[in-house]
């Protein structure tokens, strides 16, 4: 991960550094409800501004599609990000057209300030990798810094372009995320298991093909599980399967024999009979589905021989719950075996890497969030990251 530069290649005495942020932060009632990605860009803004550098962040924020709306406006983010810093907060306000007013607030802001320009998705030219406004955006600093991994699988205007016109560089959550995503797949301690959960398995066919490649062992839950088990001949009752998907969920399970990948199917399921929390539900082995149940969650057996395999693993890494994790007590597997990845980790047994939305969440409810080796916040650019293909956020990096 050593080919692309990181802060400590950039002399950020007295400059105005870009730094691509994710902002893009949940707000209810004009309030942020969850600052995590403003926590993981602040080392970076510190950095800046201890050496009397400007940091002048960049983000999107929501859909606005092109158009100036005040509702998307990132003067609404602005407290949280001085809550998050401790350090005062300007706003520069700009429809991206044309910048001169925005550059001149950035020479007259003081040295050591951090400002925030507005939302770079009130121009179309954002999505669209315009140059122009790449070349625009990049007048208003002398440097360019990239902390925003989460937004790195898109080639934007803000992400991909501008590191191309400013001497460029990883930020330090950016740094942190690829060394984490190094030691997960890129050069990881074997032997490797991952374990990949949720709903379908059409949304996960070139994650599943990348990951048996390049771990020994795959553990598969969650719906998606369930539809690799109707293509074994397993009755899966009513449960939510991808019934015409038989027929590649089959060659996946010959490819990853080729490849010498163990794949690890559950072998008992928690079942119930109604899609809600607390719903009457019982243990049933797979030999001896009820046709009127669905499954829910994989069973003990299953969490068991789950933990076994990752008792032989020295990396996880984790995308997707085992079950219906918002529902208790179909969040049972989930967190035992979370919880459990979090004990050989903090034993040092274990590298753990985790991210994608509900994988977050659910390593939250456990209460490991903090315990893995490395959560990752971002949910697009981790999936396309385990899929093996090519981030242009990063890649731009590598060529600055």
């Amino acid at each position: 991960m050593a080919n692309f530069k990181t802060l400590d290649g950039l002399d950020l005495r007295g400059k105005n550094v870009l730094v691509r942020a994710d902002l893009n932060v949940p707000v209810a009632d004009g309030k942020v409800t969850d600052a995590t990605r403003i926590e993981r860009i602040v080392p970076t803004l510190r950095e800046i501004i201890k050496v009397d550098g400007k940091a002048i962040l960049l983000s999107h924020f929501g859909r606005p599609k092109g158009k100036v709306d005040a509702a998307y406006s990132l003067e609404q983010v602005v407290p949280a990000v001085a809550d998050e810093t401790g350090h005062p907060v300007g706003f520069i306000a700009t429809d991206w057209t044309d910048v001169t007013a925005a550059r001149r607030a950035i020479d007259s802001a003081p040295a050591g300030s951090v400002l925030v320009l507005e939302n770079t998705r009130f121009h179309p030219g954002e999505e669209a990798n315009d140059a122009a406004l790449a070349a625009r955006m990049a007048t208003l600093g002398d440097l360019y810094v990239n902390d925003a991994f989460s937004a790195a699988h898109r080639a934007h205007a803000s992400t991909e372009g501008l590191a191309h016109l400013l001497p460029a560089a990883a930020g330090r959550a950016m740094q942190a995320e690829l060394e984490a995503l190094e030691k997960g797949l890129g050069n990881p301690q074997r032997p490797v298991i991952a374990l990949v959960g949720g709903a379908k398995v059409s949304t996960k066919i070139e994650l599943l093909e990348n990951l048996i490649t390049r771990v020994e062992a795959l553990v598969i839950g969650g719906a998606m599980a369930n539809t690799f088990l109707h293509a074994m001949g397993r009755s899966v009752g009513k449960s939510l399967a991808e019934k015409d998907l038989a027929d590649l969920a089959n060659t996946i399970l010959e490819k990853a024999e080729a490849a010498r990948c163990a794949v690890i199917l559950p072998i008992d399921a928690t079942v119930a009979w109604h899609f809600e929390a607390n719903a009457p539900n019982r243990t049933y082995g797979l030999d001896a589905m009820d046709p009127d149940g669905m499954i829910l969650d994989v069973g003990p057996n299953s969490v068991e021989r789950i933990k076994g395999a990752i008792d032989e693993a020295r990396t996880l890494v984790w995308n997707g719950p085992l079950g219906a994790f918002e529902l208790p007590p179909f969040d049972r597997a989930t967190s035992e075996v979370a919880r459990y990845a979090a004990s050989r980790t903090k034993a040092g047994k274990l590298v753990s890497v985790a991210g994608g939305g509900d994988t977050v969440a659910a390593l939250a409810h456990a209460g490991v969030k903090d315990d893995f080796t490395y959560v990752s916040t971002a949910g697009g650019a981790f999936l396309e990251w385990m899929e093996g293909k090519p981030l242009p956020g990063v890649e731009a990096l590598r060529q600055a």
